[in-house]
């Protein structure tokens, strides 16, 4: 294993799949690379030949999610699992179903992920809008797709973590407050730094040391999506502790701005402990 760094390493948006991908193998990667928590990041139905017709159907996909980070700690890795919908599943099931019972699917499919919120198996809900251009009457529905999440964050007091388009989704803090959740628990993944959320970027985003030395609150993700069609897909498992490793040698990283990145800002944008065993 690579020398431990001295602050904790947190990977805010990944996804291991044991079904279609390397599952363990990748998390080893991230663990021998120097990283110590994860955000687990449920995938969406079709990964696992789902297609769903009522929302208890999305419960097998969030089973999936549990059981691997069960696996995972094994490993001496935090999982910090994130459940729910996403949102191109709008575009997937409105080809065989009404746009109407599709938006209510969705919103069930949410439903079920918030009682493993309340049940303390998930630290926050996954939903958001398409990232490609649709038809306006699926974007409005995906709208209100987004709101029921945003009302779920507020009625369990847990954190929504939006997969969306590009830029800086300047809306949504304002569709945040009207559901009654603060928009500093509304996480952008893969965002850019114009957004008025929480930003989760990329690793490798070439931004990353001037934010830091502004002191600007975000988190570090890889995406990485582990599916062996698409390996390395978003980019690798080892990218935020390799990429964190290279940012505090070459002195573009602080560690106190390390601390800020993978160990204060998540901690108060979900609401979890983070700290060196």
């Amino acid at each position: 294993m690579t020398k431990p760094l001295l602050v904790p390493v947190t990977d805010d948006h990944i996804h291991i799949d044991p079904v279609n991908g390397r599952g363990l193998g990748a998390a080893k990667d991230f663990h021998r690379a120097g990283g110590t928590h994860l955000f687990l990041v449920s995938k969406p139905s079709w990964s696992f030949g789902i297609t769903p017709a009522k929302g208890k159907d999305f419960l097998p996909v969030f089973e999936k999610t549990l059981s691997i980070a069960r696996d995972i700690r094994g490993l001496g890795l935090v999982v910090f699992p994130v459940l729910g919908v996403h949102p191109a599943e709008i575009t997937r099931l409105s080809g065989g179903m009404d746009l109407a019972r599709v938006e209510e699917v969705m919103k069930a499919g949410l439903d079920v992920a918030a009682r493993f919120v309340a049940r303390g198996e998930a630290v926050a809900l996954k939903s958001g809008r398409p990232h490609y251009e649709v038809a306006p009457e699926l974007l409005e529905a995906s709208n209100r797709v987004l709101r029921h999440a945003l009302t779920l964050g507020r009625e369990y007091g847990c954190a929504v973590q939006l997969h969306a388009e590009g830029g800086p989704c300047a809306d949504v803090p304002a569709m945040a407050r009207e559901a009654g959740l603060d928009p500093g628990r509304v996480v952008k993944h893969f965002a850019t730094p114009e957004t008025p959320l929480v930003p989760s970027l990329i690793a490798r985003h070439e931004a990353i040391p001037a934010l830091a030395r502004a002191g600007r609150g975000f988190m570090m993700e890889s995406d990485y999506i582990d599916e062996n069609s698409r390996p390395g897909s978003v980019i690798g498992p080892k990218s935020v502790p390799r990429f964190t490793r290279k940012l505090l040698e070459s002195g573009d990283l602080s560690e106190e701005a390390a601390h800020r990145i993978h160990v204060e800002t998540p901690s108060r944008t979900y609401g979890v402990e983070i700290r060196l065993p």
